[in-house]
Parts: structure tokens; sequence; C-alpha cells
């Protein structure tokens, strides 16, 4: 069975993600239409070896679709979301618009799958980082129970997109030069930098990035009463985010039982030998499906506590490949 799929925000990062994984995963498709802003709409698209024309992204264009893959702004997929489930597709929001609304399902298949069959024409993908430490954090919390977690992010520039991609390109190349580095699309220089800024800033002094850790969690894991504290941080590294997490437990842990938990865990490998200098890195893991954890120890500071470290790439497990996994999800169990 083929299925009628649409891309909002086809010609950006995420989108360009979307339509190669697609491909790799040879997910059923038998008609796809590309859209975007209308200072885009006429592009042409080379995708599952056809050429596309991107279309402008209004609300009478989703007619006849089966799923419509949003990977575009907040106040787009606002817009445009509830327009696709009227059309009897099912929207699947790669932006924050909709991730705590109660009546959408927040979903990360491996964790919570059954959540996405509850929809109501509208499924949230969850923000990246949220989405690559819960990844490591769910397993262990089948396992021992989770009370609190703390965390602290490393994230890539891809995540602001390609012209902030760009400008690491070129300040590395102004350094080199000599020149002075010109920031446009961060405050500050992120060559050879870190920016302990994520999105805007909230009256609690959190970010909006930090603060989605803390709710979506709580939701996706069905932990509402969850306690988590988050820092989030810009490195100059091109792609794949990282996450220290320090985490404690109802249960008794053990590092062994950790690893065991981790290891047979759908979506994420074990790679923790530090003795040989193994453990999960951003080089490693761009473009991959799989999130690495590794550096499981005993937490010095929390009773029942574990200190661990992931990577994942979050244009694909945070933000495309989760999508079309929630789709394949849907697919599966029509």
């Amino acid at each position: 069975m083929g299925y009628k799929v649409g891309i909002v925000g086809a010609t950006g990062a995420v989108g360009q993600e979307l339509l190669r994984l697609l491909r790799d995963r040879e997910f059923p498709v038998n008609e796809l239409k590309l859209f975007a802003s209308a200072r885009s709409a006429g592009k042409t698209i080379r995708a599952l070896d056809e050429t596309y024309v991107v279309e402008e992204a209004t609300e009478s264009c989703f007619t006849g679709l089966d799923f419509v893959l949003f990977a575009a702004s907040g106040s787009l997929s606002q817009a445009l979301c509830p327009a696709a489930a009227a059309a009897g597709a099912v929207a699947i929001d790669n932006s924050s618009a909709y991730r705590m609304d109660p009546e959408v399902p927040l979903v990360i298949p491996e964790i919570n799958s059954d959540a996405a069959n509850e929809h109501k024409g509208i499924i949230a993908n969850p923000n990246c980082t949220t989405a690559i430490a819960l990844m490591a954090t769910y397993p262990l919390h089948q396992r021992f129970g989770l009370k609190r977690m703390v965390a602290s992010t490393y994230q890539a520039v891809s995540g602001s997109g390609v012209a902030a991609m760009a400008e690491l390109t070129n300040q590395m190349g102004q350094i080199a030069r000599g020149d002075t580095p010109t920031a446009e699309a961060y405050p500050y220089q992120i060559a050879l930098n870190a920016l302990p800024h994520v999105d805007s800033f909230l009256e609690n002094g959190y970010t909006k990035e930090e603060m989605k850790m803390v709710n979506e969690s709580r939701k996706i894991m069905g932990i509402p009463n969850l306690v988590v504290s988050c820092t989030c941080v810009r490195v100059p590294v091109m792609r794949s985010h990282s996450v220290s997490i320090n985490a404690e437990f109802a249960r008794d842990v053990s590092v062994d039982e950790a690893r065991s938990a981790i290891g047979s865990a759908p979506g994420i490998e074990l790679v923790d030998e530090p003795a040989a200098l193994r453990y999960p890195m951003p080089l490693d893991y761009a473009e991959r499906e799989s999130c690495g954890v590794g550096r499981i120890r005993k937490d010095l500071a929390y009773d029942n506590g574990l200190a661990y470290w992931v990577v994942g790439d979050q244009l694909w497990k945070g933000a495309a490949l989760n999508a079309i996994q929630i789709a394949e999800t849907l697919a599966d169990n029509p």
C-alpha cells in the first residue's frame, strides 16, 4: 500500500532530511507534494528519483493527502496543521506549536508509540534535545524508576538551520585568514566558542529550550511530577547534539544493569569502554539513525544516581527521522 505524502518546509534543512529518509527507509510513497513559503514556490527539488515543483503552503493544498510532515515555523504549523487534519491527513509537526496541547500526542516511537494511535489529526514531534536525552533515559527509567534529571546540552549549529552552519564554516575561514569573525546567526562568534544560550530567555532565568526538556519529558514518559533542570549550550559542532545527564532513581542502581538496559533498548547503541577511550561523539553519530550512550557511572551526588552521556543527530532522531517513524507506526497500524 502506498501513501500520499506532503512536506511543508521542503526547502529547509529538516525538509531535505525528510526527503532523504523517505527514500532511504523506503517509506511507501505513491504521491509526493512539496510545500514551502510563497518565496520558495516554483523552485524544483529532486527527490525519490523524480523532480518536484515546490508549491506554496496554504490551507487548501492538502486535499487527498494521507500524511503531511511539517518542517516549518511554529506559526505556520499553528496555522496549517488544523487544515491538513481537516482535509483528512495526519499532520506530524516538528515545531513546538502543539507539543504541550493536551489533545495532541507527543511521540517518540521507541517510548510511547501507542500514543500516536490516539491522535485527532495532529501528532507532535518532541524537541531535538528532549528526544535524544530520553532515548538514553527511558530504558533506565523502565529499569530503575526515574525521580529527577539534570541535563546539560552541547548543541550543534545545525539545530539553528543552514545559515548557522554556513556561519560556523565562514568564521573558521575568517579565523584561519587572521580576519575578525562576523556574527549574524548568533549574538556572538560561535567558532572556538560556546554560547550558554539556546532560544529566548524566560522570566525564571531558563530559556524556552531548557523548559522544553522539563515539560516534554514529563509528557512523553508519563511522569507529571518529574523534577528536571536543564542548561542548553550551543557549541561549534556542525551536526549532532550531545547531552550530559545526571539522574536519580527510585530503586537501587548498578552500572552493569544500566549498561544492560541501554544495550537492549531499540534505537540506541552502548559505546562505553572508557579504558579503550571509546565513547559516543558527535562526529560518530552524524547521519546515523541510532543514538549513542556511554560514560555510564554511579553519580557521586545522588543516592541511586547515574551519570551518562548521549549523542544523536538532531536533524534525524531529533526531527526528520522521528517524524517518519511516527508515520511508519501509523502505517503499520492503520
